[in-house]
């Protein structure tokens, strides 16, 4: 059901308002409307990104290509782990604001909109884990009117950084520009480098399309089949799992029920074995200066105990 003020538009304004959102997301108002109700136009780029991975088909694929997107995913992977989760969502720990900004922008890549807006939303669910539906919890929700509006109030810490707001309210400039950057490097390597086989469309859908897709997917999952599959080392208030397989694909992120228990720890990885890239990393930042103040695991960390397994 539509918000009683999109109710009063007709059609063709309620589209009019959807297509200036895709530049400005503080458009009209940019009201949540209803939590389950999927906003058709507003979700066109979302879809129009997966179909540009077919594109492979036409532009073929090269090592470098292929070096581009693997590379592209792990930093970015990175950015959204780090700064994104821990950072942004948790204040696990303390940067600089110039690093904060440059993160943000990394992050802002990945498409996955501004800051604030993943920021609010992953305190949300913190507070609403374990919705029903695998397909709606993966990326269902992802399309809702609910889902749409950053809300404010939910990252005050935050909102108080007028270039994070502005990375929020215009969260396609970055993407568009990363996407155009990554063309013209294609293009360049084609006409300077021609023997390395790649050329700017094959960039373009290597380094933005298919790495972003697959990074998307990946921490989607942590809403989907980190509440399904692996075990459970805390009896938390959700089914939220851990995984050494996600963990490794996901920097860390697969330590989720450890991270439902201590939200606000740096290190998500509690065991020896429980690798988790993305702490290692901040640990070297922290080494050089660029972030400070770690947060851990309150009291003792967690002994290593027996694990109930789920599914």
């Amino acid at each position: 059901m539509a918000s009683r003020e999109e109710r009063k538009m007709p059609n063709a304004r309620i589209i009019a308002v959807s297509l200036r959102r895709w530049v400005d997301s503080s458009a009209d108002g940019a009201d949540g409307g209803d939590p389950m109700t999927v906003e058709w136009v507003r979700i066109v780029p979302l879809a129009l990104l997966h179909l540009s991975c077919l594109a492979v088909f036409w532009v073929g694929w090269s090592p470098v290509a292929v070096a581009v997107a693997l590379g592209l995913y792990v930093v970015r992977m990175f950015a959204i782990s780090a700064f994104y989760h821990r950072y942004f969502s948790h204040r696990a720990f303390k940067t600089s604001r110039a690093a904060q900004l440059a993160f943000a922008v990394l992050g802002a890549s990945c498409v996955q909109r501004g800051p604030l807006w993943w920021a609010s939303h992953h305190r949300r669910h913190h507070a609403h884990s374990d919705q029903p539906g695998l397909l709606w919890s993966h990326i269902g929700w992802l399309t809702s009117r609910g889902a749409f509006r950053t809300d404010l109030t939910a990252v005050p810490d935050l909102a108080r950084f007028p270039e994070l707001r502005f990375l929020d309210r215009f969260d396609t400039l970055v993407p568009f520009g990363f996407a155009a950057l990554l063309f013209a490097t294609g293009e360049l390597l084609e006409s300077r480098a021609p023997w390395l086989g790649t050329s700017g469309p094959q960039l373009l859908v290597w380094g933005f399309s298919i790495s972003s897709v697959v990074l998307l997917h990946v921490l989607c999952a942590t809403n989907s089949y980190l509440h399904i599959f692996g075990y459970r080392s805390h009896a938390t208030d959700d089914r939220s799992t851990n995984s050494l397989l996600f963990s490794l694909i996901a920097l860390g992120e697969g330590w989720h029920n450890h991270h439902h228990r201590y939200p606000y720890a740096a290190r998500l990885g509690h065991r020896w074995w429980e690798i988790d890239p993305t702490h290692r990393v901040l640990q070297l930042l922290a080494r050089l200066g660029l972030v400070w103040d770690l947060r851990g695991i309150p009291g003792q960390s967690p002994r290593a105990g027996s694990a109930t397994r789920v599914a």
